[in-house]
């Protein structure tokens, strides 16, 4: 470590970047900066309400230089390579040096992992891996032509980004359904690779809620069902476990993994997908200056935006504690938050730690009011510029 004004290097400017450079601006002593390959950022949660008209994806894009704090450089770069020795990390054009490094690069979406999904996605007007944003604008026309038969959600044998998204957007498409007259003519399926649809352990008071809405609105799941390939011309998604479902229109969440500069080109992931890093204390296993955090982080909890907000209080505590030559604070208790919509005007907050459920499994308006209302105006607003008062 140098002697004089340290440099910490934030790697993403999603979410989890963000919030941290910003935060970390504000409260430690060193030069900050936010390495990126793209100049723009999405609010992600807003992808599954955007085919039902419920938010708009325009307006829920930023400049990624303009979110920054002026103090906080940005450099438009993409990544190749990190050497965690050498304290380097290589991009297409240039390297740069660090003395702290945060990884916040979230994960790859890779439909392509999957035979005949990004076919099915360009070649017909059947298929949308709405995890893409251009994918989820483009569903919105889709659900509104839809009329009849089998409307498929797939999930993948990998981690996931949100994963609630998936049982929203089967919920959300019910709905949109019985609104237009056409649901008796339609079947809504989910299926997942496991058993259940949302989890068990912490998730299981909103597990069996879910179960009971689920039943009330007939919206079938199929589990044990993990996605092999997909016929596009048939419109057929066959599974590892030998089973077959056609659909009339379909929603598959792409694989997720790992990106390639890390997982092959660093030593951060340990033969992972993920970068390796103390469950609470978010630093590396192995190299003490690296931390992580948000969906590129190996902890075992789920990847939203509101586990990274808690995670990055904890990532700026112990950066700080780090360069000051202090213990680390254990502190990330694996919080989450998922809002699940399950229908407009209504919704349930599943909110959990890596021991217990937190919140009680209510549906409410309120809850609706709070996760299109007012939690992309704090994301925007404070979040995102590094202020939040409740750590």
């Amino acid at each position: 470590m140098t002697a004089t004004r340290p440099s910490v290097l934030v790697l993403g400017g999603g979410a989890a970047g963000t919030m941290t450079a910003n935060a970390l601006r504000r409260r430690i002593d060193a030069d900050v900066t936010v390495l990126d390959k793209s100049q723009t950022h999405s609010y992600q949660p807003a992808y599954y309400l955007i085919p039902f008209g419920y938010m708009d994806l325009d307006d829920q894009r930023r400049d990624t230089r303009d979110l920054l704090h002026d103090e906080v450089r940005f450099v438009h770069d993409e990544v190749v390579g990190i050497d965690p020795d050498a304290e380097i990390v290589s991009g297409r054009a240039g390297t740069y040096e660090y003395d702290v490094l945060v990884s916040a690069v979230g994960n790859d979406l890779r439909p392509s992992a999957v035979p005949g999904m990004r076919e099915g996605w360009t070649q017909t007007d059947s298929v949308y891996p709405f995890y893409h944003a251009d994918a989820a604008a483009a569903l919105g026309d889709a659900v509104d032509e839809f009329d009849g038969g089998r409307f498929l959600v797939t999930v993948p044998d990998t981690p996931i980004k949100c994963g609630g998204a998936p049982l929203k957007l089967a919920m959300l498409l019910e709905e949109h359904l019985r609104k237009r007259g056409v649901r008796e003519d339609a079947e809504v399926v989910m299926t997942k690779p496991g058993e259940e649809v949302f989890g068990t352990g912490p998730k299981a008071p909103y597990q069996d809620r879910i179960e009971a809405i689920w039943d009330e609105r007939d919206i079938t799941f199929v589990p044990e069902f993990t996605v092999s390939t997909i016929d596009h011309e048939s419109r057929t998604v066959h599974s590892e476990e030998g089973d077959s479902l056609e659909y009339d229109l379909y929603a598959p969440v792409p694989p997720q993994y790992g990106h390639e500069f890390v997982v092959e080109n660093s030593p951060l992931t340990d033969g992972g997908e993920y970068v390796s890093v103390d469950d609470n204390t978010l630093q590396h296993e192995t190299y003490p200056n690296v931390f992580a955090l948000g969906d590129n982080a190996d902890v075992p909890t789920s990847r939203t935006a509101s586990a990274a907000r808690k995670q990055s209080h904890v990532v700026v505590e112990n950066v700080g504690r780090y360069l000051d030559d202090r213990e680390l604070a254990p502190d990330y208790d694996g919080y989450t938050a998922c809002p699940i919509l399950v229908e407009k005007g209504k919704a349930m907050i599943a909110e959990f730690d890596y021991e217990s459920a937190i919140s009680a499994p209510v549906v409410s308006r309120l809850n609706w009011i709070l996760d299109v209302n007012v939690i992309p105006s704090l994301y925007w607003n404070v979040w995102m510029r590094g202020y939040d008062p409740v750590p």
